[in-house]
């Protein structure tokens, strides 16, 4: 069986669906390639800044991998900003939704809010709320967002930083992206794991 019978879903019967579910599985599991096969796009993309999207990206990374934090935290460093290649006006929101299936929820919603929380450091300037991040003060994970954006997403705009390349970072996208979606062991909700862990960060010193 090569393709499905039908031409419109009603009239598919289980062999179809069995045939569809395994190969949407095959081809769910090369998301991760797709993911680096994107990222590495934004270093193409229009940029004001010092650094490309991509340096960008990859700084956030490299900080939080030699800060000792673990794989949820730096895949999703690596990955908070994807969005702006399809959604420069939500790009967290998009993030977090690619994310959301397979890393802890205290990083996904890390990445879904970290844009106004960036604000933080530009909004004030320009005539905008520097607090706005202060509707989300009561939810259990804003102050994993403030470190997550102090020490790692606005510090990553400088041009002379060595950052670690996109390659190093592919085998943790793989060991993520090929986790069971959405499963509890995954998503552990109400879980906080620090950003830094001193004793990893010495190990990972020579990086």
């Amino acid at each position: 069986m090569e393709h499905v019978k039908f031409s419109n879903l009603k009239e598919g019967d289980a062999e179809d669906f069995r045939f569809l579910i395994e190969h949407d599985k095959s081809y769910a599991g090369e998301v991760g390639d797709r993911l680096v096969a994107s990222l590495a796009s934004l270093d193409d993309s229009f940029s004001s800044l010092k650094v490309s999207r991509l340096e960008h990206s990859l700084q956030t990374a490299t900080r939080a991998w030699r800060d000792g934090a673990d794989t949820d935290w730096v895949v999703s460093s690596l990955l908070h900003d994807i969005g702006d290649l399809h959604a420069p006006y939500n790009h967290d929101e998009y993030a977090a939704v690619i994310l959301r299936p397979f890393v802890r929820e205290q990083c996904a919603w890390t990445v879904q809010v970290h844009g106004i929380f960036q604000a933080y450091y530009f909004a004030g300037k320009i005539g905008g709320d520097q607090n706005a991040r202060d509707v989300h003060r009561d939810n259990p994970y804003f102050d994993d967002c403030a470190d997550f954006c102090e020490r790692w997403d606005q510090a990553s705009f400088d041009p002379d930083y060595e950052s670690l390349p996109l390659e190093f970072f592919k085998p943790m996208v793989d060991e993520v992206f090929a986790r069971e979606a959405h499963a509890a062991s995954v998503v552990r909700p109400g879980v906080r794991v620090p950003l830094v862990d001193t004793d990893l960060a010495e190990q990972r010193k020579a990086h």
